[in-house]
């Protein structure tokens, strides 16, 4: 019986970690949409600027990838992926704000 609870009482924890995980994602969303990331990206398709799943393809798994997109996200850029340049975000973003953002395209 002890092990029948402590089985059932695993997989509540694991299920409600999951559940955590999916409100910190709308959460960076929300962020993202907030913030007006989503006017020049979308998460599957490229309008101004590259598709969030493109980015994070891009940097999936390189080292110190989300320092470098913080930096980016924050100064702008041009040239990573095409002519038309990102202006920079900050300061009107606030720089935890750009880092959930970075770290929740990571994820996708």
């Amino acid at each position: 019986m002890k092990t029948i609870i402590s089985t059932l009482a695993a997989v509540g924890c694991l299920l409600m970690a999951g559940q955590a995980a999916a409100v910190d994602a709308k959460a960076a969303e929300s962020l993202a949409q907030k913030n007006g990331c989503l006017a020049c990206h979308t998460i599957k398709e490229k309008v101004i600027g590259p598709a969030l799943r493109d980015i994070a393809a891009k940097y999936r798994g390189e080292a110190g990838a989300e320092a470098k997109l913080v930096g980016r996200v924050k100064n702008g850029t041009s040239g990573v992926w095409g002519p038309v340049p990102m202006g920079p975000n900050s300061p009107q973003v606030k720089d935890e704000d750009i880092k959930v953002i970075v770290q929740w395209i990571l994820t996708l």
